[in-house]
């Protein structure tokens, strides 16, 4: 969690390529819950992520609620996704999920919180070209940094 924090606040928070994009990575704190975790013990543990990245970021209430939301989202999202025959205590990883369904789950998490990140950010759908440029080029951004990453989390066996 503090090595998130920390790539998040004192390298990702200053890279806008082209004024637009900036990866927000921390998200991927939400990704390596076992299945068998609370509701609220996500809940609790993604408000305290994304109010750690608003403490550090300067940026009030708007990653607390982006992760709280995708906190709340992420239980029905992977019991939409991940088969029922899997453990319950499986943490939910290209080798337990496979490649593609876990894909999907990053990018639908991915997704839902920088959709929610951005609309607080802009606080108004005045200038939505704007909006959805900035929106759709830091997710790409995000994902790309956050498969690098993935790749270099698991071991190859």
């Amino acid at each position: 969690m503090l090595g998130l924090v920390a790539l998040q606040v004192l390298v990702m928070n200053h890279i806008h390529l082209l004024g637009y994009a900036t990866p927000l990575v921390y998200v991927v704190f939400l990704l390596y819950f076992p299945l068998d975790t609370s509701r609220v013990e996500i809940l609790l543990w993604s408000f305290a992520m994304g109010l750690i990245v608003d403490i550090f970021s300067n940026t009030p209430g708007i990653a607390s609620s982006a992760m709280t939301l995708a906190g709340m989202v992420r239980p029905p999202l992977l019991s939409a996704i991940v088969s029922k025959d899997v453990a319950d205590n499986m943490s939910p990883n290209y080798h337990t999920l496979g490649w593609w369904t876990h894909a999907r789950f990053i990018l639908i998490l991915v997704l839902i919180h920088h959709i929610t990140y951005f609309a607080l950010e802009s606080f108004s759908f005045f200038n939505p070209v704007d909006l959805g440029i900035s929106c759709a080029s830091s997710i790409v951004l995000s994902l790309l940094i956050i498969y690098t990453l993935e790749i270099f989390r698991i071991p190859r066996s």
